[in-house]
C-alpha cells in the first residue's frame, strides 16, 4: 500500500508558489482551491508544458508545473476550437446521419473535420450546420471523457457504424493498450482530447469552406470532404479575422498575377513550373540586380553551375537518398551513370571550392549564384508560386575558417536584415533551428552540432535580434540555422531567408574539404550556407500579396506612364518618354484615341505608381500633370523637376502603401515610409 507521501501531488504555479494536494486531483480541483473566479473562467490546464483539461488526473507523488488557462491564454483557444469542431460533427451528424467521421484537428485561425458523405456538402448546407451547432451549444452539455481498452473501442466505434474510426484504431493505435473517446450528449467521437468544460464558452464561431481531402492524406485511399470552420471568444475578433481573410483574397498572388502579367503556369509545361511574362521577369530581374550589387560590396564572387549532378554528388553530400522523396527520379544513362534533376546548390559549390588548393589566405571564399533547383512537392501541395516544384535560390556559399565564423555568420545576418528592410518587410522573428538529439535525420557528431550550435546562437544572442527563439527539431540535415519568419501587412507569417551553418559537409566523412593553414598544415573550413530571400518564386508570390500588387517605385514593372489628353501631343509626350526611358526608368505611354478618364482608369487598375498627363499646357510649359498612386493629383511639375523627384524616390528605395485595397487615387492620401 502507498504511503501518505507517495500520494501527494507537489503543484508548482506560474507566481512561484507551490501546493501540495492528496491524489487524486485534477487541474479544476486546483483552480477552486486558488478562487471561484479562477475556476469559473478556467478553460484548460498545461502541465509540465503539455495542454491538458481540466478533468485531467494528476499523476501521484510527483511534481508537476501546472498554469490554469483561462480566454487571456492563446493555447485555451486551440482547446476551444478542437471542442468546436466536434460541435459541428455532431452538427453534420445529426442532419446526415450516415456521415462517417475521420479526423477533425485544430489548425491556424479555426479548425476542420474530414467526412465521408454521400451528400455533397456546399456553402448552401453551411446555414443549417450553423443552426444546428448553436442548438448544441445552447443545450450546454459537457464534453465528458471515457477512457477503455483498445479493443472495447473498436468494438463501440464498430457499433456506432464508423469504419474510418475502427481502422485507425486497428491499424494505426496499435501501441496504446487504452483509448480515450469524448461524450456529448448522444454523441461520442474517438478522441485525445482535450476540450473546454462548456460549449458556452465558444463566443462565436463560422463555416469557411469545404474541400476534397483523402483518408490519412494518402492519394491511395478514400476521397473525403474536409470542413472548414472557425471560431472565436467573441464577435468582434472573429469579425476582425474574416476581413483579414477577405483582403487575403483580393491579395491573392495566384490572382494578382494573372490580372497583372506576372506570370503563369502551363500544364503543357508542368504543374508547379512557373512562367514568368514580361513584367514578372523584370520585378524579378530588378530584384536580382539589387542583390548582385549588395553582393559585389560584400566580396562575394558569382558562379553558374549546370541543372544536373551525378547521383554520387548527393550521396556523398547526404541528399541521396535519404531525401529522394522530394527529389526527381534520377536520369539513367547507363549502369555507371545516372544524373538527377539539381535539387541543392552547395554540393556544386563545394566542387569548385575544391577545383584548387586554397590558403588560410584566400578564406573566406564567398561563392553566390542564382541557382535553379528543382523538389518533387505532391500536386496536392503545389500553390501558385509559392509552393513549386523548380524554383531559383538567391544561394551563396562561404568557405572559412572557425576563427571567422562569427563575423562572416554575423555579416550574412545583416545582409538580410538590410535586404529585408529595402523592401519595407521590417516586421519579423528569426527562429533558430537546432538538432532534436533525438531524431535520426541529422549527420555529423553530436560534439559538431553543439559546437555549430553554441556559435550560432552566440552571435544571434549578441545582435540582440528580434523574437529569437530556439525551436529543436527545425535544423538542416546537415547544420543549425537562423530563419527569417516575415510578418506581412496582414499578419500572416512566412519563412524566407535563412542562414545555416555547417561543420558536416566540409569533414572527412562528406567531402573532405581543406585549406592549407599558417602552420603549413591542412586544416578543415568551415561551410555557410545564405539565401536572404530563400527563392525568388517563393518570395515574389509573397511581395505581390504584401504589397497587393502594387509595388514600390523601384521595384514596380512598370513605374510611369505617359497619358496624352489627345494624340496631337503625342510627339511631345514620347519625347517625355524617351528623357525618362535614357534616365533609367521604365516608363510607358498610352497614346491612344481614348478619353483621359478612360486611359487614367485603366494605369490605376494596372497599379503603375505614377502617371503623367499631358496637354497643351504641359507642352507649351515643358511640365508634366503628375498623378501619385498614393497622394493622387500633385499638380504640374517641370519635367527635369519630376524626374528628380522620382529618381531620388528610387535610390532612396522608398516603401509607401495605403492602408488597403482601395488603390484608388480619386481621394489624397498620405503614405508612409517604413
Amino acid at each position: 500500500m502507498a504511503s501518505a507521501a507517495e500520494q501527494v501531488v507537489t503543484v508548482h504555479l506560474p507566481d512561484n508558489t507551490v501546493r501540495e494536494f492528496t491524489s487524486p486531483v485534477r487541474p479544476l480541483d486546483v483552480a477552486e482551491q486558488i478562487g471561484p473566479r479562477l475556476a469559473k473562467s478556467a478553460l484548460a490546464a498545461t502541465v509540465d508544458g503539455q495542454t491538458v483539461g481540466l478533468d485531467t488526473r494528476l499523476p501521484a507523488g510527483t511534481k508537476v508545473e501546472l498554469k490554469i488557462l483561462t480566454k487571456k491564454d492563446p493555447e485555451s483557444l486551440a482547446v476551444m476550437r478542437h471542442s468546436c469542431a466536434h460541435i459541428m460533427a455532431r452538427a453534420v451528424m445529426r442532419l446526415f446521419p450516415d456521415v462517417k467521421l475521420a479526423f477533425g484537428p485544430t489548425i491556424e485561425n479555426g479548425f476542420y473535420y474530414d467526412l465521408d458523405l454521400k451528400h455533397s456538402l456546399s456553402e448552401e448546407d453551411f446555414q443549417r450546420i450553423e443552426e444546428e451547432m448553436r442548438k448544441i451549444i445552447q443545450l450546454d452539455e459537457p464534453f465528458e471523457r471515457l477512457e477503455t481498452p483498445r479493443d472495447e473501442a473498436a468494438k463501440l466505434c464498430r457499433d456506432l457504424d464508423q469504419e474510418l474510426k475502427v481502422e485507425h484504431i486497428e491499424q494505426g493505435l496499435t501501441e496504446h493498450e487504452t483509448v480515450s473517446f469524448y461524450r456529448q450528449g448522444e454523441f461520442i467521437d474517438l478522441c485525445r482530447g482535450p476540450h473546454i468544460p462548456s460549449p458556452k464558452a465558444i463566443g462565436a464561431f463560422k463555416l469557411l469552406s469545404v474541400a476534397g481531402a483523402y483518408w490519412k492524406g494518402d492519394a491511395s485511399n478514400r476521397q473525403l470532404q474536409r470542413l472548414y470552420g472557425t471560431a472565436w471568444f467573441n464577435a468582434a475578433d472573429q469579425e476582425a479575422y474574416l476581413e483579414r481573410v477577405e483582403e487575403a483574397k483580393r491579395r491573392d498572388h495566384r490572382v494578382l498575377g494573372k490580372q497583372l502579367e506576372l506570370f503563369t503556369i502551363s500544364p503543357q509545361v508542368g504543374s508547379g513550373l512557373i512562367l514568368w511574362l514580361p513584367k514578372g521577369a523584370t520585378v524579378r530581374g530588378v530584384l536580382e540586380n539589387f542583390l548582385r550589387e549588395e553582393l559585389a560590396r560584400r566580396g562575394y564572387e558569382a558562379v553558374c553551375t549546370p541543372h544536373v549532378g551525378r547521383v554520387e554528388l548527393y550521396e556523398t553530400s547526404g541528399h541521396f537518398p535519404y531525401y529522394s522523396d522530394s527529389q526527381f527520379k534520377p536520369i539513367t544513362i547507363s549502369e555507371e551513370e545516372r544524373y538527377i534533376l539539381k535539387p541543392m546548390n552547395c554540393p556544386h559549390h563545394i566542387m569548385i571550392y575544391k577545383s584548387k588548393p586554397r590558403s588560410y589566405r584566400d578564406l573566406p571564399v564567398r561563392l553566390a549564384e542564382f541557382g535553379t533547383v528543382y523538389r518533387y512537392e505532391q500536386s496536392g501541395e503545389l500553390s501558385g508560386m509559392t509552393r513549386v516544384r523548380g524554383f531559383t535560390q538567391d544561394d551563396a556559399h562561404i568557405f572559412c575558417t572557425e576563427e571567422q565564423v562569427s563575423e562572416e555568420f554575423r555579416g550574412c545576418i545583416q545582409m538580410t536584415q538590410a535586404i529585408l528592410a529595402s523592401l519595407g518587410m521590417d516586421e519579423y522573428r528569426v527562429r533558430l533551428g537546432f538538432r532534436d538529439p533525438n531524431s535520426d535525420k541529422y549527420v555529423g557528431s553530436p560534439e559538431s552540432w553543439a559546437k555549430a550550435e553554441a556559435a550560432l546562437e552566440k552571435v544571434c544572442r549578441e545582435m540582440d535580434l528580434p523574437h529569437l527563439d530556439v525551436e529543436p527539431g527545425e535544423a538542416a540535415f546537415y547544420g543549425p540555422k537562423a530563419d527569417f519568419v516575415v510578418s506581412d501587412c496582414l499578419g500572416r507569417e512566412w519563412q524566407l531567408g535563412t542562414v545555416q551553418l555547417d561543420y558536416n559537409l566540409p569533414s572527412e566523412e562528406r567531402f573532405a574539404l581543406e585549406y592549407t593553414g599558417a602552420d603549413n598544415q591542412p586544416h578543415r573550413p568551415v561551410m555557410i550556407h545564405r539565401a536572404p530571400l530563400g527563392s525568388l518564386e517563393r518570395f515574389v508570390g509573397v511581395l505581390i500579396e504584401h504589397f497587393a500588387g502594387a509595388f514600390p517605385l523601384w521595384l514596380a514593372p512598370e513605374q510611369i506612364r505617359i497619358l496624352t489628353v489627345s494624340q496631337q501631343f503625342n510627339e511631345y509626350a514620347e519625347g517625355v518618354q524617351q528623357r525618362f526611358r535614357e534616365a533609367g526608368f521604365r516608363v510607358a505611354g498610352d497614346y491612344r484615341a481614348e478619353k483621359i478618364g478612360a486611359k487614367i482608369r485603366d494605369a490605376r487598375l494596372q497599379l503603375i505608381p505614377y502617371m503623367f498627363v499631358v496637354g497643351g499646357r504641359e507642352m507649351e510649359q515643358d511640365t508634366v500633370a503628375v498623378r501619385d498612386r498614393i497622394e493622387g493629383d500633385l499638380g504640374a511639375l517641370p519635367v527635369e523637376e519630376a524626374l528628380e523627384k522620382l529618381r531620388d524616390e528610387v535610390d532612396r528605395k522608398q516603401v509607401r502603401q495605403v492602408a488597403s485595397m482601395d488603390l484608388g487615387m480619386g481621394t489624397r492620401r498620405s503614405g508612409h515610409e517604413y
